[in-house]
């Protein structure tokens, strides 16, 4: 599946920033949701001795801190060959199990389009 020619132009837009934000910070990981309103939360790799939360994980609950009601989709950008069974129950978590998430390699290719189901 390539991007520039299956994705819509939002689900393109939360892959760019996923990928921006794990370039950006230098963490394994990067990831964007959408909310129910379209607003978007991007967020990078959390390694703290005392917190450990995968960039999925963070940008849910950036997305739950600022108020989003549920998810309309997710992206998550890494070297992982699939999304964790934790991400996904983040994401379900806020956007119900149909929501989609996108799995992305560095080079912004989709590998995966997986329901949180």
């Amino acid at each position: 599946m390539t991007q520039s020619t299956e994705l819509d132009p939002e689900d393109r837009k939360i892959i760019t920033l996923a990928r921006s934000a794990r370039a950006r910070n230098g963490v394994p990981e990067g990831a964007a949701v959408r909310d129910e309103t379209g607003r978007t939360y991007v967020a990078g790799t959390v390694a703290l001795d005392s917190l450990r939360l995968s960039a999925l994980q963070t940008a849910v609950a950036m997305a739950v801190a600022s108020g989003a009601k549920s998810l309309e989709a997710a992206a998550v950008v890494s070297e992982a060959e699939a999304v964790a069974d934790a991400d996904r129950a983040a994401v379900r978590d806020l956007g119900g199990p149909g929501t989609p998430v996108l799995l992305a390699g560095p080079d912004a290719e989709v590998r995966a389009r997986v329901t949180a189901g």
